[in-house]
């Protein structure tokens, strides 16, 4: 794996790929030694970048899934289906899967999810609205909640 590192809102951000595309996303830093002129390493961390300050919500750059069960590609797979600055429960997406009563499952899954942000578990909260659980902390998911809002709804108030 190759390793670049970015300064986030939510801290540093550890961005790594192989050689098909981004395999991990990772709070609090790189994982392993830094690589300088990596042309899919370059595009994620601008396209985090341009994320991070409003610019853009989605991603385009080449992903690498290999690991995770059927069931945890399949919740993967509905995350990656949330629209920008939209919220999905639990039950919603376990029943999105065909498991109406694997919201508990869902939540593992989303805990399991090597490309946090590109692949927005961020967006998924508790049946009350209330936001439970995730793998980098409560306070990142408000935090990435919260600049989605923000910037939709400039967007749709034509101040952006």
């Amino acid at each position: 794996m190759r390793w670049a590192e970015m300064q986030a809102p939510i801290d540093a951000v550890g961005i790594a790929v192989d050689d098909t595309g981004v395999c991990a996303v990772r709070f609090g830093g790189a994982a392993g030694p830094l690589t300088s002129q990596d042309p899919v390493l370059d595009q994620a961390v601008e396209e985090l970048t341009r994320y991070f300050g409003g610019a853009s919500g989605s991603f385009t750059v080449p992903l690498s899934v290999r690991g995770g069960s059927e069931f945890e590609r399949a919740v993967w797979r509905a995350l990656w289906a949330i629209p920008y600055a939209e919220m999905r429960t639990y039950g919603q997406i376990a029943a999105a899967v065909g498991e109406p009563d694997g919201a508990r499952a869902v939540g593992v899954a989303c805990n399991r999810n090597p490309l946090p942000i590109i692949v927005p578990c961020h967006r998924v909260v508790g049946a009350d609205g209330k936001m439970v659980g995730f793998g980098g902390g409560i306070w990142r998911k408000k935090v990435l909640l919260e600049l989605e809002a923000k910037v939709r709804i400039e967007r749709e108030f034509g101040l952006l």
